[in-house]
């Protein structure tokens, strides 16, 4: 079995969640399972260690665990991309599109240095525009993203459009709802 069917098996698919029509892709049992979560961890670092970045930037919520454990493999610093009015210190923001309306993410004015190579790291890309605003942060501050990182894809909602241009990697797709 490749690497991919193994983690898969360990995503727990819960229909109906948060809303009805909508299939939410649980990553806690791959948390839970210390070699799924090695292996996941691993594959996205290798992924990217020739990009040679030198902080990994996560996404609130479940992005800062993925990219943690990300950044311990590589051995660089951890940004934190938080929704607005949650970092405590001087921040710089950007919003992005929801479903109805718009959201704002923000960074601290110092995670990231100029000219410092950062990837952008969440545990699923599904429309992409929390990691399209999550690179605008990253380039507001003098950084260079050297790609984006995921555990999991929702491929058919197009996210990787958004990051055109960017090197774009996730471990496990889906194809449909």
């Amino acid at each position: 079995m490749d690497e991919a069917a193994i983690l898969k098996q360990k995503i727990r698919n819960v229909p109906g969640f948060p809303k009805p029509g909508i299939v939410f892709r649980d990553i806690t049992p791959l948390l839970l399972d210390p070699a799924a979560r090695a292996m996941a961890a691993q594959s996205l670092a290798d992924a990217f260690r020739a990009a040679r970045p030198d902080v990994v930037a996560g996404i609130e919520a479940r992005g800062f665990i993925v990219a943690a454990l990300v950044a311990d493999r590589l051995g660089v610093g951890l940004a934190l991309v938080r929704k607005k009015g949650k970092l405590p210190y001087s921040t710089v923001s950007a919003q992005y599109a929801l479903e109805y309306g718009t959201d704002t993410v923000e960074m601290h004015t110092d995670a990231v240095r100029q000219d410092q190579r950062v990837l952008v790291v969440d545990d699923l890309l599904a429309t992409g525009g929390t990691a399209r605003a999550a690179c605008e942060l990253v380039e507001k501050l003098g950084g260079r993203v050297v790609g984006c990182g995921f555990w999991i894809e929702l491929s058919f909602l197009n996210g990787r459009a958004r990051l055109a241009g960017r090197d774009v990697c996730a471990l496990v797709q889906y194809e449909s709802e």
